[in-house]
């Protein structure tokens, strides 16, 4: 996956979210969420960062925060695993 796929992936979950009504919540590092609306708010938050990550040529830590992202909508069961795999493939490998 290179930074134009990541961006890609960044912009579906960022439609998804602003179609599920779901907005932006920082939390402290400390901070622990009390609920899976708070969960997907802190991801919603992280995307343009990650945006920001891609531009300046930090592809692994954009790769860390997306797979935290991914790993928060399976848990909040928002996706599949199948359907999460589909969206880091290439736009060619897509069924």
């Amino acid at each position: 996956m290179d930074g134009p796929k990541i961006l890609e992936v960044i912009e579906r979950y960022r439609k998804y979210f602003i179609e599920k009504g779901i907005g932006i919540r920082d939390f402290p590092e400390d901070g622990r969420p009390s609920s899976k609306e708070e969960i997907l708010a802190h991801c919603h938050g992280m995307l343009d960062k990650m945006v920001g990550f891609v531009k300046e040529g930090r592809i692994e830590k954009a790769f860390r925060w997306l797979g935290f992202v991914q790993g928060c909508l399976w848990s909040t069961r928002q996706y599949s695993l199948e359907d999460l795999k589909s969206h880091n493939r290439p736009a060619e490998e897509v069924h």
